[in-house]
Parts: structure tokens; sequence; C-alpha cells
């Protein structure tokens, strides 16, 4: 759901959606029985995990993406754009191995550079020329931390997946096999949360263990949220993600009532339009320039379960929920990051 940055209107919640007539007669029965311990079902979980390897995540059909690390970076970003996927794998065509992973957070850095460091006219005639491989650079002159190399074996199970996303406070993770004849890295695919946790709504049959509501779960962030009004400067809130190390911003009345969220995915239309000297302009207007398919903000209230988070999972790419209360007031963010964790 997604409101027009410029009304103050009250903001409609998502609502789950148990399409699934098993589900749905599981959790009926199942509510009204008494629910697991927390130890059960860690342990029910950890066993599914177990069972089942990364390649298994894998839908049947899909497309992998590939960059290599001299090619320029507005071109990269187009690419990227034009198949509608926020991060890619790199590979080093000369050293022939997996060369780490180019996401937004790269493009985010990139802006940060240009702002602080060059003028615009200077920036426009320099990205002419950027290749991705000069990411280092901007990493070294802005401060920020060296791209992580993380991967991990496709038939590794799901759990060390998981585990390993969780400890890197990563979003995802590519698959590396190596050809048996020349002992060459392969880029199999990658790993993302989404897929992860969707495969987990599919394929966990233990619905009972999921019918908690937030309220008793408390997973997300409940307190010192970042928030920005319509008038906020983009440049304030890129600056939010970086320092809070977070990936989205809302954007709330004075009431503070949800108006809409800024993402860092935002940020990537901000780089492909080479637009950095436009970075004091309000967030309200910013959003404006979003495409017509923009996937909308998904909600929800501290009574939702975690069954009806991993329904929505199931249907749609959601990356967070924000909760909010009978006023449409922000209450927190749930992210899948928090639900992985």
């Amino acid at each position: 759901m997604s409101v027009t940055p410029q009304q103050d209107v009250p903001f409609p919640h998502w609502e789950a959606e148990l399409d699934s007539p098993s589900l749905q007669g599981n959790m009926a029965t199942d509510i009204s029985r008494d629910r697991p311990s927390k130890d059960a079902v860690q342990r029910l979980m950890k066993t599914f995990l177990k069972e089942n390897s990364s390649y298994d995540v894998l839908p049947v059909s899909y497309r992998l993406i590939v960059l290599d690390t001299k090619l320029l970076v507005k071109k990269a970003l187009a690419v990227m754009m034009q198949n509608g996927v926020v991060s890619a794998p790199l590979w080093d065509a000369e050293a022939h191995h997996f060369a780490g992973m180019l996401t937004v957070s790269d493009f985010i850095n990139l802006i940060q550079y240009y702002y602080t460091h060059s003028s615009v006219e200077s920036a426009l005639q320099d990205i002419d020329t950027f290749q991705i491989q000069h990411m280092r650079m901007v990493e070294k002159t802005i401060g920020a931390p060296p791209r992580q190399l993380l991967s991990i074996h496709p038939m590794s199970t799901l759990y060390d997946a998981c585990k390993l996303l969780v400890e890197s406070r990563s979003h995802r993770i590519p698959l590396i096999d190596r050809d048996s004849a020349t002992g060459q890295e392969l880029i199999a695919s990658v790993l993302t949360q989404h897929r992860i946790l969707r495969f987990i709504a599919m394929n966990f049959k233990h619905t009972r263990c999921l019918v908690q509501p937030l309220s008793e779960l408390r997973i997300g962030i409940y307190e010192n949220l970042a928030t920005a009004k319509l008038s906020t400067p983009v440049i304030q809130v890129i600056n939010m993600f970086v320092e809070r190390k977070i990936s989205s911003v809302p954007i709330v009345d004075d009431r503070g009532a949800v108006l809409n969220v800024y993402e860092t995915v935002d940020v990537m239309s901000i780089a492909r339009s080479q637009k950095y000297h436009e970075l004091d302009i309000p967030v309200g207007q910013a959003l404006q320039a979003r495409p017509a398919d923009y996937p909308g903000v998904h909600t929800c209230t501290l009574n939702d379960t975690l069954a009806s988070i991993f329904a929505i999972i199931r249907k749609r790419k959601v990356y967070r929920l924000i909760v909010i209360d009978g006023d449409n007031k922000l209450k927190g963010i749930v992210s899948l990051s928090d639900i992985l964790r």
C-alpha cells in the first residue's frame, strides 16, 4: 500500500492474507491450543533449516546478473535498474574470481563522496569514466568500511546460511561453487533474506509455532526510531542511513502519523539520474520521482502475528513492515533482518 507524499490522510495498514485453506484451518485450530514453548519453536525451526540446503531455496528458473569490476558504474546501475535488482555479484576477470557484491550501500557511498568532495561539474565529468573497481577509493575517502567478501557453498545447510547472514548483518549472500576440472570459482546465485523467508513461509509446516502476535514477540525496533518530515532534505535522510546503519526512514507528519517511507533503494534513482546537486531538495519532492510500479509501503499492527507476516512475504516482495497503531501513528519497524534473527 502506498500514500502519495503530499497527502496528509489516514494511512491504511496491510492486513494478513491467509488465502491458503489448509493454513486457515491450521490457524483456527492451533490458536485454541496451548502454543509450544520458545525453546520448542527454536528446535523445530533449527531442524527445518538444517534439513534443507541453500540450493533448495532457489526457484526452478531465475535470472543471475554478474557485473565485471571494470564496468562503468553508470552502466552497471542502468543494468540493475532495468532488471529490477538492487544488488549484483562482481567478477574480477583478470583474477578469475568472485569480487564481492555491488549494493545500494555502494551508491550511497558514491553520493556522499560527490556531495562532500567534488563540484557538480567535476562529478558529472568523473562519473563518465568511473568503474566499479574505483569504489574502493571512494570507501577510503569517506571512511566507509570495505566491501565484505562473504559467500557460501550452494549445498551448505540453510541454517549455516542464515547464521552467516545474521552474524555479518548482511541482506544477501552469494552461492559460490568451484569447477571440478579447473578449480575456478562459479557464481551459482545469490541467496537473499526474502528468498529464505519465503521458502520458510511456503514449506515450514508447524504453523502453530507462528501465531504469536508482535506484541508478544517484540520482533523489530520500537525505540529511538529515525524519522523525517516531507520537508526534510534528502541528504539528511541519506546521512541517517549511514550513521544509523539502517535501510529505511519513515516519513511522518506533525502528529507522528506515517505518510510514506524513504528507502535506500530510492538512492539508486539519484545515482542513475546523476542529480548530485539536488540532494538538498525536500524528501517529499524526491518521492514524486518514484517509478509507477513502486510496490508501496506495507504496514502492520502489534496484533498481527508472525504467521500473517509470513503470509504477505509468501505473496509479495516485502523488505520491511512499518508498525502503526489505530491512528496510523508510527510504533516501530519490523525488517526481514529482524525476522531472520
